[in-house]
């Protein structure tokens, strides 16, 4: 099992409330739900449920490659971005990886699984380099530096590796390295030749720092993209990645078929047309963060800067605030197993005003 929030079918297990009485902090997803040119897709292509899905996804790249002035044969599509972290390793075999922590646990997860033998042990938590020929370097954040991602200390730890991992914004902590340093170290990538996967699952929040258009650039850089987060597909998994020409062939052959259902394709189509749904999205966010921040600092609580839509916390007892949140319906994310920080820190979504308010009464209680 993973250690991931939105697991709202086990909070209502544990807890036994309904589902629909759940409200949760603990996955970072957009609060307006999906928008309404989705759901008459959605609807309209269920009678073809009964054929496969296309396998390489035409339409939805077709769209992808004019929402983003990229080329079409650049794109690989999966289910979520999660499968491309996973596909990456498998199909590029590196030896050694960089990964900065905290960060999303997945990169690591894929590494091992995809490269050590099943037979060896995955390395322990809290370990600065793991087993299977030492696979995985790991960047330590600086807290006191409030976790943010120092291009050239990532670059000068890149050196001894052939594959880096940088999530932007980061995931847990919602750090953001600006459009002009991720190109400086993907320049750095190029001359050590050791492929940057920049992940950037949350960058619809912040698009004048995507580094998307610019993989036509480099051999090295590889862009991933989510649709579960900003679009609020998570059910359907749904992501896309941009990848170097030469990589694409070798992608191909390691990545399982029809992998991407019909519905998340034409969902994904018709989310790309919904201007309106983005332009209410980065409103509602924008409102709802300042009066999150304002919130917090009103009631004593520290928080991150976050250029994404949740905030990383630092409150005494975290781990017993999950669990008594939890008890009344409230999910936030626990933070302990994340490498680099402990059980003072949890993670909470931006939601709707009327949840946002009961957030902050009831962390109030434990201030």
């Amino acid at each position: 099992m993973t250690g991931h929030g939105g697991n709202i079918y086990r909070a209502a297990e544990e807890t036994g409330l309904p589902e629909s009485r759940i409200i949760d902090f603990s996955a970072s997803i957009n609060p307006l739900g999906i928008s309404r040119k989705v759901e008459r897709e959605i609807i309209r292509n269920i009678r073809y449920l009964i054929n496969y899905p296309d396998p390489d996804a035409t339409e939805l790249r077709q769209h992808l490659s004019k929402h983003h002035h990229i080329n079409e044969d650049s794109i690989l599509c999966g289910n979520g971005s999660t499968e491309l972290i996973y596909l990456i390793p498998k199909a590029l075999k590196p030896k050694k990886v960089l990964v900065p922590q905290p960060t999303f646990s997945e990169y690591e997860r894929a590494v091992f699984q995809n490269i050590v033998p099943p037979t060896h042990p995955s390395p322990a938590r809290g370990e600065g380099e793991g087993g299977g020929g030492k696979l995985i370097k790991y960047l330590i954040l600086n807290k006191e530096n409030n976790f943010e991602t120092d291009p050239d200390a990532f670059i000068k730890a890149m050196k001894s590796c052939d594959m880096a991992f940088l999530c932007n914004p980061n995931n847990p902590t919602g750090g953001l390295v600006k459009r002009r340093e991720v190109l400086k170290i993907a320049e750095a990538a190029e001359k050590l030749k050791c492929h940057l996967v920049v992940d950037e699952a949350f960058i619809d929040f912040c698009p004048g720092d995507s580094v998307i258009k610019e993989v036509q650039a480099y051999s090295y850089l590889i862009v991933l993209r989510s649709m579960t987060k900003f679009y609020a597909l998570s059910g359907l998994r749904l992501g896309y990645g941009v990848f170097p020409l030469r990589l694409i062939e070798m992608l191909n052959r390691h990545k399982e078929p029809w992998t991407v259902n019909t519905l998340a394709q034409e969902a994904g189509v018709a989310a790309l047309d919904d201007r309106t749904y983005v332009t209410k999205t980065l409103a509602l966010i924008k409102k709802e963060k300042r009066f999150l921040e304002g919130g917090f600092r009103k009631i004593g609580v520290r928080f991150f800067h976050s250029d994404a839509n949740f905030y990383l916390l630092k409150i005494n007892n975290a781990d017993g605030i999950c669990i008594a949140l939890k008890r009344k319906g409230v999910l936030v994310r626990d933070c302990s197993n994340f490498k680099g920080l402990d059980s003072t820190y949890i993670r909470v979504a931006v939601r709707t005003r009327r949840e946002n308010t009961i957030l902050l009464k009831e962390l109030l209680k434990f201030t």
